[in-house]
């Protein structure tokens, strides 16, 4: 029982710290851009209203939210011009380009902190590299790769007499010849030989046409100094990688809801909490790539043109610039609420599926088992 107690302990901790790292850093990018642009920061809060606690220091109050599914940054004048009792430090009273350079400073520094939190990774765990050619790592049992004898550290020279390199293109070939034996110039020990083999049309899940596993590139460590800046090239990389995995899945999300199905791939908080709970228990620099996936998750759902959120507040500012005609404060502010309602309901809907996943795992407390069967 105190072992259990102790791994859901350990697991709200990690989330939490996870949680309001990624919150900070995004309201820390508003904050300190407002800040240089001469603008009243009010408040300062991690996560959402009513207020649990507040502190003023200077003219900012510092504060912690009943709700836990965000932060804020509040500035003077930012949603109406009758609460600006100081014109010069007013958000509305601004230019186009500095509230834009404002309202973007979230989503860039949660950006930053993927790139970072990947650096740290790739500085620990080594930089990856192509090697040049395709390796076999091992080949699962009964498969066409077994029955054809392919080894693990043989290297994939050809695919019916055409020169490969990397998997992207030994896995295209492959699937182009399902169903029709195919031949494979291998290279074993320094010496070439022809291997045939037939991929499969239907192989099992979990497993390729070939049902073998393969590799075109290789971890190395580079000299100390140098891994933090190669770290951060491929955390760049890493972190547009996963921005646009992120674009697909949403894509797939408004697919599947138009056509009247539910996402399955989505999570809520209680699913965050969840994967974060079980990647924390593989140790720190899972959890540190974790916060990275999510950070980059941020940023590009922020960004998105949608009320309440960064992108949702930069659409007002470019109507502004094509139609030189400002939308009165009020009506914005109204939108955006009307956007947070939305974007709360969702999160409920959302972790009301989550709950029942995890119920049809028996991943639940006994006590809300009942109420899933």
């Amino acid at each position: 029982m105190c072992v259990i107690l102790a791994c859901m302990i350990i697991s709200i901790i990690s989330f939490l710290l996870v949680l309001s790292v990624l919150i900070l850093i995004h309201e820390a990018g508003h904050f300190f851009a407002a800040r240089r642009f001469g603008i009243w920061v009010e408040e300062f809060g991690l996560g959402l209203p009513p207020r649990a606690f507040g502190k003023k220091r200077g003219s900012t109050i510092y504060s912690l939210n009943w709700l836990p599914f965000g932060g804020f940054v509040r500035l003077h004048g930012e949603s109406s011009e009758e609460t600006i009792s100081n014109p010069k430090v007013a958000f509305l009273n601004k230019s186009k380009k500095v509230r834009t350079l404002v309202i973007a400073a979230g989503v860039v520094m949660n950006l930053i902190l993927g790139i970072v939190a990947f650096a740290v990774v790739y500085s620990f765990t080594g930089i990856p590299r192509d090697i040049g050619h395709v390796r076999i790592l091992g080949s699962a049992e009964g498969s066409p790769a077994a029955a054809a004898g392919l080894k693990e550290n043989d290297i994939v020279r050809e695919v019916d007499g055409i020169k490969i390199v990397k998997n992207d293109e030994f896995i295209k070939l492959i699937d182009e010849q399902r169903g029709k034996e195919t031949v494979l110039k291998i290279e074993r020990d320094g010496k070439l030989a022809e291997v045939k083999v037939t991929p499969r049309v239907s192989p099992p899940e979990g497993e390729g046409a070939l049902g073998v596993g393969i590799t075109s590139s290789e971890i190395y460590y580079p000299p100390v100094w140098q891994r933090p800046f190669l770290g951060v090239y491929y955390g760049f990389g890493e972190a547009i990688f996963w921005g646009k995995a992120v674009l697909s899945g949403l894509g797939s999300m408004i697919r599947d809801l138009t056509g009247g199905h539910i996402p399955r791939d989505i999570a809520g908080p209680i699913g965050i909490f969840n994967i974060t709970s079980e990647i924390a228990s593989l140790g720190i620099l899972p959890l540190i790539n974790f916060a990275g996936i999510l950070s980059v998750n941020l940023a590009v759902i922020n960004i998105l043109p949608f009320p309440a959120l960064d992108g949702g507040r930069l659409v007002f500012v470019v109507f502004e610039a094509i139609t030189r005609r400002r939308v009165t404060p009020r009506v914005e502010a109204a939108i955006h609420g009307v956007g947070m309602a939305v974007l709360l309901s969702l999160v409920l809907v959302i972790s009301f599926f989550d709950i029942k996943r995890l119920a049809e795992f028996d991943r639940l407390p006994a006590f809300l088992m009942q109420f899933f069967k």
